[in-house]
């Protein structure tokens, strides 16, 4: 009684795969298991992002990524664990192993989460065909009811992944939409109750609120439409053009400085990418203290566009969650209270539907937003 535990040497000693992260999905440990399983070093691992631009967990399909980062999410959120059924299809290519994450919060005294505990578990041999059952033939009668098992598996946790989805929706609008409906009551009940009011001011204030709302549910409408429909028909855009064009239509407040290499086309919808790269813009505009800069390049088999503010950049940490639905730093709050928190959400969902993906990057004095295409072949 009264020794000294060495929890860091019992972690490691653990025969399980297991790391540790940060309530942001940054890895802050992993043990030797975890290295022999995946052949990393630590310093490969540790401090980066479990899902991101460089992932740690690479690899993993966008479904299967997007099981991880809710079940990390909801352990965060509800302080309680979660599991993953991770199969072997959530892997591109598919591996020859199966996992199942087991996500742990671990609780300071008042009861936040502070880190996550994340097990992995081989569960190869359940799911897997006995060698016995692999015969020519008609598969015999515990096969079929094993396959039977892992396709209704799949069915009942896509349909949860769905449900799950929708509420989560339901929640963003209902939030988001909340607080110019609140200005909008208490501008009509200060006008009703006091005679000598200013109606110009009151009406101009409701105007304001209203163009609130209208663009909240312009946001929504938009991620409805991604979420639910296919993606338009993809044109031959150049990345190039586009950007000069829209540049000329809707120009930033700040200073602008392009490089731009010609004949970078990629096949997506021209209105897409606009918005996308309009929702780019603000953001920047948003951040920048006089200067955003915007790159177009290829590097095969991808296009690159990237937009560079030169405000006073992002966080590690802050790099996904910023493309989490209604997340807002809490200097663009500062610096825009009627941001809506789904531009880069938006902006995300579209390169997704077109093959690409949107990240921070890393960069000196600012933040950089890059985004990757499939060239158009």
């Amino acid at each position: 009684m009264g020794a000294t535990v060495g929890y860091q040497a019992a972690f490691e000693a653990l025969p399980c795969p297991c790391m540790l992260l940060t309530g942001g999905q940054v890895v802050l440990a992993v043990n030797d298991a975890y290295l022999r399983m995946t052949g990393q070093d630590r310093a490969e691992v540790v401090g980066r992002a479990l899902l991101g631009a460089a992932p740690v967990l690479g690899g993993l399909s966008r479904s299967g990524a997007a099981k991880v980062r809710a079940s990390l999410e909801r352990v965060a959120a509800t302080a309680a664990g979660d599991v993953v059924p991770l199969l072997r299809d959530d892997w591109d290519p598919p591996g020859r192993r199966h996992w199942r994450l087991a996500n742990a919060p671990v609780l300071d005294p008042s009861g936040e989460v502070t880190e996550i505990v994340v097990v992995f578990g081989d569960v190869t041999g359940s799911l897997e065909p006995r060698p016995a059952a692999r015969v020519s033939g008609p598969l015999k009668p515990d096969a079929l009811l094993h396959q039977a098992y892992r396709q209704e598996q799949q069915k009942v946790s896509m349909l949860h992944e769905t449900i799950e989805h929708q509420q989560r929706f339901v929640f963003d609008a209902a939030h988001d939409l909340r607080n110019p409906i609140t200005g909008l009551l208490t501008e009509l009940e200060e006008a009703l109750s006091d005679p000598g009011a200013d109606l110009r001011r009151t009406l101009r204030s409701l105007h304001r609120d209203a163009e609130r709302l209208n663009d909240i549910v312009g946001d929504l409408l938009a991620l409805a439409r991604l979420y639910t429909a296919p993606p338009p028909g993809a044109d031959l855009v150049d990345l190039a053009r586009l950007v000069v064009e829209e540049l000329d239509a809707h120009p930033p407040s700040a200073s602008v400085l392009t490089r731009l290499e010609p004949d970078v086309v990629v096949r997506a919808s021209r209105v897409r990418l606009a918005r996308l790269l309009s929702n780019l813009v603000a953001n920047a505009e948003r951040h920048t203290t006089g200067r955003i800069e915007f790159v177009v390049a290829a590097a095969p088999p991808y296009a690159v566009l990237e937009v560079i503010d030169d405000g006073p950049g992002i966080p590690p940490e802050e790099r996904e969650r910023i493309f989490h639905r209604l997340y807002r730093q809490e200097q663009a709050r500062s610096l825009d209270a009627g941001g809506s928190g789904f531009g880069l959400p938006i902006a995300r969902e579209i390169a997704h539907a077109y093959g690409g993906d949107l990240f921070v990057a890393d960069h000196p004095g600012g933040a950089r937003f890059v985004l990757r295409l499939p060239l158009a072949t």
